[in-house]
């Protein structure tokens, strides 16, 4: 079986997460705010500027929550399961990267100071 096209000479799993969501929103002809509203009613809560920011590519879904609200999403839109969620690839890292080696860093918690 072929990927679904969603618009002319596309398919959803040779695009970037954030144009296949949009495709995929614009080929269903309902808006944000009705998507968000028929999420609400399968106990999905999620707002209209995070679908938007989704769709932009401002923010991705990351978060376990967030993760099902893109699965009800899918479901919603009539898209094969993991259709827009496989092309998030893996999560992001967080948190600031640190210039002090780990083995530094563990020392000087013991310590009590950084070692020079």
């Amino acid at each position: 079986m072929s990927p679904p096209k969603i618009f002319p000479g596309a398919t959803l799993h040779t695009e970037p997460f954030p144009r296949a969501l949009r495709a995929a929103i614009t080929a269903s002809g309902l808006p944000l705010d009705r998507i968000r509203h028929r999420l609400g009613l399968r106990g999905v809560s999620i707002s209209v500027p995070t679908l938007s920011h989704w769709q932009s590519g401002r923010r991705r879904p990351e978060r376990p929550e967030s993760l099902r609200a893109l699965a009800e999403l899918e479901q919603l839109l009539s898209l094969p399961p993991l259709a827009l969620r496989s092309l998030l690839g893996p999560p992001r890292p967080r948190g600031r990267k640190s210039s002090v080696p780990a083995q530094r860093r563990d020392r000087a918690t013991t310590e009590g100071t950084y070692p020079t």
